[in-house]
């Protein structure tokens, strides 16, 4: 899990809550939620609670119910169980996140410790976390957050997980839509996830951006497994029983009192899949009793009505996953991650973004040999460096962009010099590569071939030139490449 650091004061105005896409906020009593549009009232801020566990960002301490952050702001520089608690990562309605130290395996890992109050109030809640805590844990796979391991000391539970290097997909999007590009790797992505999940028995019932995680390389990793919490209707609603999720995300039959499933899961991908397209909801009501009415009646808007570059293909797709009826869904996240897998391989080639990336600049000229580019960059000190750009052998979906270029032929007295120099490097690295039957020292990076951009292409392509160019120099004192 990945977040910022958080903090609460005594001076801070009002946090709100929002029963339709589970976040608080601060605000008006009388205003609405600014992500999606729910009208906030006294009454939903002091029943309910977010079902998020990690919520980035700043979240003040509140008079709406929320549970105080005094008792385990003393977690933070001291020690629980075999953790070393470095920093609060976030904070939501259900715990702390930090991030911490393994002290026995000197791993860092994010650490969630659950309110003392909540788990006072719901001993149920407590039995529910175990049981689908040790599910995520048997859970393998590299678009899930690994759960590592689920305890309990000095009178805190806890679950310890990967620490992911990145930021929330909700935050990604708050920046605006995704190109069609890179939204449809990261829902094929996120469908690989769950197709894991599905295949294993495991439901995730709560997929959302807040709850999935992106890599700095864009890689989507699924986290919060089973923690979502029950929300409870109003007097008002015609919910007759207790839900799990978040009603944004929720899929239609969930409302009428059906069991979660495959089909379910599927929905909230699709959901997603919408958001990331147009950058918006595609039911913004503003209470609740009107967003349940809406998922239950009306269509899923038009995405290509909102979002035009969306191809064919993918609002076919889109409306496969966020069918009214379950039965006309993928029913798991095996079939979406078909379904997906399809509508990838029909979007923009990488010519075209080459295109994008160059053709405004002298400083880069490119050619094409099959499916190999070559590019010519003239570096500011007038020296040069020829990069090379190829698409890897894998699936759509798992399919790498791959950026290098030659340093200096492979000598075992470099050896120790280039391990130091990858040792330094921030950005791709030192790699042994055969071309042409010789090995070569080649500078090297990699992307996730669905979620690159042209102005990433554009970033490496300059950097693998100068960083090669620096080690070419540096081994060698020429400038053959």
């Amino acid at each position: 899990m990945t977040g910022d650091d958080v903090s609460g004061s005594q001076d801070s105005p009002p946090g709100f809550f929002c029963v339709g896409c589970n976040i608080r906020f601060v605000g008006d009593k009388e205003g609405c939620c600014p992500r999606c549009g729910v009208a906030v009232d006294v009454a939903s801020t002091m029943a309910a609670m977010p079902t998020q566990l990690f919520k980035s960002g700043p979240l003040p301490d509140d008079a709406a119910g929320a549970p105080s952050t005094e008792s385990l702001h003393k977690l933070i520089g001291r020690d629980l169980h075999v953790y070393a608690c470095r920093s609060l990562l976030g904070r939501g309605g259900m715990g702390w996140v930090y991030l911490a130290e393994h002290r026995d395996l000197g791993r860092q890992c994010a650490l969630k410790i659950l309110s003392p109050q909540l788990v006072e109030q719901d001993r149920d809640y407590l039995k529910h976390f175990w049981n689908e805590g040790r599910a995520a844990a048997s859970l393998m796979h590299p678009h899930i957050v690994t759960t590592h391991a689920i305890g309990e000391a000095d009178g805190h539970h806890f679950l310890e997980m990967e620490f992911v290097r990145g930021q929330s997909l909700q935050h990604r999007v708050e920046r605006g839509p995704l190109t069609p590009l890179q939204a449809t790797s990261i829902i094929c992505q996120i469908a690989e996830g769950l197709a894991a999940a599905h295949q294993a028995g495991v439901l995730h019932r709560d997929i959302k951006p807040d709850n999935v995680l992106l890599t700095h390389r864009g890689v989507a990793k699924i986290g919060d497994f089973g923690l979502a919490k029950r929300l409870l209707p109003d007097k008002n609603s015609p919910l007759q029983e207790s839900l799990a999720g978040t009603p944004q995300f929720m899929a239609p039959e969930l409302f009428e009192g059906e069991a979660a499933s495959g089909a379910s899961d599927v929905y909230s991908l699709g959901v997603c899949y919408f958001l990331l397209l147009t950058g918006r909801l595609p039911f913004a009501r503003p209470n609740l009793n009107e967003l349940i009415a809406a998922a239950l009646h009306a269509p899923v808007p038009s995405v290509r009505d909102v979002c035009p570059e969306a191809t064919l293909g993918m609002a076919e797709c889109l409306t496969r996953l966020t069918a009214r009826s379950p039965a006309n869904r993928p029913q798991s996240g095996i079939e979406a991650s078909h379904l997906l897998q399809a509508v990838l391989g029909h979007l923009r080639d990488l010519e075209t973004m080459i295109h994008d990336a160059f053709d405004a600049t002298q400083a880069v000229q490119w050619t094409r040999t099959g499916d190999q580019f070559r590019l010519e960059v003239t570096l500011p000190d007038g020296r040069g460096q020829t990069v090379y750009i190829e698409d890897s052998d894998h699936r759509a979906e798992q399919r790498l962009l791959t950026i290098f270029s030659t340093c200096c032929e492979v000598q075992p007295s470099y050896f120790e010099r280039a391990l130091r120099l990858n040792a330094q490097l921030s950005h791709g690295g030192i790699a042994i590569r055969d071309l042409d039957g010789q090995s070569y020292f080649v500078m090297a990076d990699t992307y996730p071939r669905g979620t690159v951009d042209t102005e990433e292409i554009r970033k490496s392509v300059l950097e693998v030139a100068r960083q090669a160019d620096s080690v070419e120099r540096e081994l060698t004192g020429a400038d053959f490449h």
